[in-house]
């Protein structure tokens, strides 16, 4: 079994940075893929970035530039640094291992 817990969501003026982390334990293996998704209300979930045990990153056209992800696989965490936020980025933004484990989620609001 996998656990994951976010962690760094908030309140932030548009223009400014949010860095959010996620931790894993249980069995956790290097070769998987982690990601961070996000869900607006009234709207669909949506993958933001990915990045893959080789340190491959994937990221949605509406955050290239923008956002950064990144992992550390000795301590089973993953990040997403955000930059520039915008009104649009708010949401619920999830971490996902190996796209079958998911967090809690953690709310992220950008005002205007």
């Amino acid at each position: 079994q996998v656990q994951l817990v976010e962690s760094g969501g908030g309140l932030v003026q548009a223009g400014g940075s949010l860095r959010l982390s996620c931790a894993a334990s249980g069995r956790i293996f290097s070769i998987n893929t982690w990601a961070w998704y996000r869900q607006a209300p009234g709207k669909q979930r949506e993958l933001v970035a990915d990045i893959t045990n080789g340190g491959w990153a994937n990221y949605a056209d509406s955050v290239k530039g923008r956002f950064t992800i990144s992992r550390d696989n000795a301590k089973t965490t993953v990040a997403l640094q955000m930059n520039s936020l915008k009104p649009e980025d708010t949401a619920v933004y999830y971490c996902n291992y190996a796209r079958d484990y998911w967090g809690q989620g953690t709310q992220v609001t950008v005002s205007s």
